[in-house]
């Protein structure tokens, strides 16, 4: 059975995604210095939030599709404390941004020349993408992924058995269904 989904009901792009950062200035050099994502707006701004007032500046990065990545940064040390608490880096907690293969190639050959994070800078073939990983100045991770040739129809053969498999993995039968590697 296809399933089909209905797309004018989805949005229909990413605005933005956001996250604290304790350095505004390191952000902005290692998203638009190094990775060439261009500052397209700056707030600084003070509003009423949760119960008190805050005073906060607010970045976003420009990508390709007009979506951004956006970054928070408080005045008050208590506010910064208060909505960035010092969680351990995950993996598994990242932004995922599809690009082509000339753009991953020039981000890596950015990173590497810049000196980057080497340690945190690597690369993963999933056989469905090919994704670049690094950690920004913040500890976010970031997935800089290239689709593999056939895209289209992985991405039909998952959709077609997404409910299937979910089940199954849920019921304990954990059998990878990866056979794109």
């Amino acid at each position: 059975m296809t399933r089909t989904i209905d797309t004018s009901k989805l949005p229909t792009r990413l605005h933005h995604t956001a996250y604290v950062t304790k350095d505004q200035a390191a952000t902005r050099a290692f998203y638009e210095d190094i990775l060439g994502f261009p500052l397209m707006a700056t707030w600084s701004e003070q509003d009423e939030l949760f119960g008190a007032v805050r005073t906060y500046c607010h970045t976003f990065f420009g990508l390709g599709d007009g979506s951004a990545l956006a970054f928070f940064q408080f005045a008050d040390p208590e506010d910064q404390k208060l909505f960035d608490p010092d969680l351990a880096p995950s993996p598994f907690r990242h932004i995922a941004l599809n690009v082509t293969a000339d753009v991953q190639a020039d981000l890596e050959r950015r990173l590497t020349e810049s000196g980057w994070n080497p340690e945190a800078t690597f690369v993963l073939e999933h056989g469905y993408c090919r994704s670049l990983y690094t950690s920004d100045p913040n500890g976010m991770v970031l997935e800089f992924t290239v689709d593999a040739p056939g895209a289209a129809q992985i991405n039909a053969d998952r959709m077609e058995d997404a409910h299937d498999v979910l089940d199954r993995w849920l019921a304990g039968d954990h059998t990878s269904n990866n056979n794109y590697r």
